[in-house]
């Protein structure tokens, strides 16, 4: 079972989730989603896992520099993978997938159990 991270590797939250997955001694491969992107398949895979509320970060960086019109044009899934596609920064960090194991931001618990 390949166990992949993505997110963008100067955030806090993945350098924290890759230590303690590295501390553990779990393989990974790493994804850049700001250079390599998401593909839409897996982005709507996890929107239906996690609901889009929980995947779209309204309170990074990314998403307080864009403009108001298209905050307010999120308002359900399509929408907002809309808005995740072409500014792959609002979504969450990190995203990990082990297997059926689907971890949305940084929970020590969660990733304890991978």
């Amino acid at each position: 079972m390949t166990t992949s991270v993505y997110g963008i590797p100067n955030c806090d939250s993945v350098k924290k989730a890759r230590k303690l997955l590295d501390g553990r001694g779990v393989a990974y491969v790493f994804h850049d989603y700001r250079k390599q992107g998401v593909p839409d398949a897996l982005l709507r895979r996890w929107v239906q896992a996690k609901g889009w509320e929980a995947l779209l970060n309204r309170k990074g960086t990314t998403w307080r520099t864009l403009d108001n019109p298209t905050k307010a044009s999120v308002t359900d899934a399509e929408t907002a993978i809309a808005v995740m596609r072409t500014h792959p920064s609002t979504i969450k960090r990190p995203v990990v997938v082990s297997g059926a194991t689907l971890v949305v931001g940084f929970d020590p618990d969660a990733l304890d159990s991978l």
